[in-house]
């Protein structure tokens, strides 16, 4: 909490200064009011003053109570304005963190553990900061000037305050020292129930088609459940705070007008001065609640900075290079004995892989269900960095490069097709926003997708849904192809990202990447031996090993597990 507070608040200085002294100054005028009601009280009623000093006394509290309003609305907008430009800027700087971090960060903190403290920990963090300034100062000068103002008024009868108060206090203490840790936990349970809430709406497509709405409420009836009873064990300690302390000084108040009703039928205090001894009373009654309630807000801002500094602390493991110097003539890709764990077990998701690709190639990449294939393309971009070995991109490691050049250089369409809501066009310019009408559709033929994009109601210019969810699977694989395509890189890399295309259209892809492409390196992950015969150059992957590296003809002979692929799926279409 102080940390974030160190880095942020310095630059809301004016608020953090002008609006506790406007707060303090509508405490003092509350401290006030009190005697001026005394006066009215033993002066103007008792006294005998008449109307007229009433009136005037009257008037005076008014006035009082105008500016107390007028400070109150200072503080409060001074307060809004700190708080919400705070949680602007921190959510500003952990988005801008989290576009920072490498795919292994991403994957330790999970996206809905992101996402919820982008959002609910920055407004816990947003209503501590107005607090801060709102009630930080009022209510502990509150409790400590009514406190002393009944101490000049009368020490005997003021006492019962010195009792009360330590005894109000330490009832706070012990209801709030038993809640405070389990705050931390319900951040925890919170963002069990976003990554519960994310899989249902992502996958309600896959849940409706197996009929698992019912296990789906289940589970997330569960997490639902888990998180209120942890938040009911808290609420159940929290709601004695307040019956306690108003206990405790409902109390106060009947002995302050038990003995002090037998002190005023003696002369030793007037009915006006044990007026105010009450209103002071409930002046701490009210402080004290809003100090407790201060400590809630305050533990879960706390908790929550743990977790927004956790992100802003994390250095990402993947940093720019300072510029690499390309080798002329050298090969477009090299691996150069290259491994790769995901965890530090041990378990190495690719061993000592190496091959070189020169420029204008084709490389095709095959193996079974995680047999490392989407991880080998993935440390091309340095999506993540290998844990021994080089890799290098036109002959200088790809360490050296600078991010932005080096993922100029590789364009890539992943496995799961993502587009993003706008339209056609704003998609296919996410890799070159200076792209041509000219371009887009240039990219868009290679990628197949021109004919069914032109049947859209308004073509280039048709509006697509967050997730392309107006598009089917072949048609959001052929949009992701055409926009990598727009961005013309030296190399692409398709991650089995023709899979939902029929045979024809992934053949007729296949060959106008290779007519129009140039001198593009094209990798090509793929399930189908077809999809990657024609490649200049195959890997065989087999649990993270190359098994076999060669051309379609070379492998059939040399490599068991290509030529046990190959005809797996000639007899699966023959079959047909």
């Amino acid at each position: 909490m102080f940390k974030l507070a160190k880095k942020y608040l310095p630059a809301f200085k004016k608020e953090l200064i002008i609006g506790p002294a406007a707060k303090l100054t509508e405490a003092i005028l509350e401290l006030i009011v009190p005697l001026l009601m005394a006066d009215v009280i033993d002066i103007g009623i008792n006294g005998g003053a008449g109307k007229p000093y009433i009136y005037r006394m009257g008037g005076i509290m008014i006035l009082m109570g105008a500016f107390g309003l007028g400070c109150a609305l200072v503080c409060q907008y001074l307060a809004s304005k700190a708080s919400q430009g705070v949680g602007t800027v921190i959510r500003r700087d952990l988005f801008a963190k989290i576009c920072e971090l490498s795919h292994s960060e991403l994957d330790n903190f999970g996206t809905p553990s992101l996402i919820n403290r982008i959002t609910n920990d920055v407004n816990q963090v947003q209503n501590a900061v107005a607090m801060l300034i709102r009630l930080v100062v009022r209510a502990p000068f509150l409790v400590i000037g009514a406190a002393v103002m009944a101490m000049t008024i009368d020490l005997k009868l003021s006492v019962i305050f010195l009792v009360v108060a330590p005894l109000a206090s330490l009832t706070i203490y012990l209801v709030m020292s038993r809640s405070v840790p389990y705050y931390k936990v319900i951040q925890k349970k919170l963002d069990r129930i976003g990554l519960v809430t994310r899989e249902s709406l992502s996958g309600a497509r896959v849940i409706r088609a197996f009929s698992r709405e019912e296990a789906e409420e289940k589970r997330f009836g569960e997490a639902n459940a888990d998180y209120s009873d942890t938040s009911l064990r808290v609420g159940r300690l929290s709601v004695l705070l307040n019956p306690l302390t108003y206990a405790i000084m409902n109390l106060a108040i009947g002995v302050i007008i038990w003995s002090g009703g037998f002190r005023v039928n003696v002369g030793e205090l007037t009915q006006g001065q044990l007026i105010i001894f009450v209103n002071y009373m409930t002046q701490i009654s009210l402080a004290l609640v809003v100090v407790a309630n201060l400590v809630v807000i305050f533990t879960r801002a706390a908790a929550c900075s743990v977790r927004i500094n956790e992100v802003l602390d994390t250095e990402p493991s993947i940093t720019d290079g300072n510029g690499a110097e390309e080798v002329p003539d050298a090969p477009a890709i090299e691996f150069r004995n290259v491994s790769f764990s995901y965890h530090s077990n041990g378990d190495c998701a690719l061993e000592n892989i190496s091959f070189s690709l020169k420029k204008g190639e084709t490389l095709g990449i095959i193996g079974g269900t995680g047999s490392g294939k989407t991880t080998l393309v993935n440390l091309i971009p340095r999506f993540y960095d290998a844990d021994s070995g080089e890799i290098l991109i036109n002959g200088a490691n790809v360490r050296d490069h600078k991010l932005e050049t080096l993922r100029t250089i590789v364009g890539v369409v992943p496995q799961k097709a993502l587009l993003f809501s706008g339209t056609v066009a704003e998609n296919l310019r996410w890799g070159r926003e200076d792209a041509s009408d000219e371009d887009l559709k240039r990219a868009a033929g290679i990628a197949q997708a021109a004919e069914f994009i032109e049947k859209m109601p308004d073509g280039y210019d048709t509006y697509i849904a967050q997730g392309g969810r107006s598009l089917s699977g072949g048609q959001k694989q052929r949009m992701t192809i055409a926009r990598a395509l727009t961005a013309d890189p030296e190399i692409l890399i398709l991650d089995d990202s023709a899979s939902a295309l029929d045979l024809a259209t992934d053949a007729a892809l296949r060959r106008a990447i290779a007519e129009n492409t140039g001198e593009m390196t094209v990798v090509i992950v793929s399930q189908r031996a077809n999809s990657i015969r024609g490649a200049d150059k195959i890997i065989v992957l087999d649990d993270g090993e190359a098994v076999g590296i060669g051309t379609h003809e070379e492998l059939l002979e040399s490599c068991q597990v290509y030529r046990e692929i190959v005809m797996s799926q000639e007899s699966e279409v023959h079959g047909r």
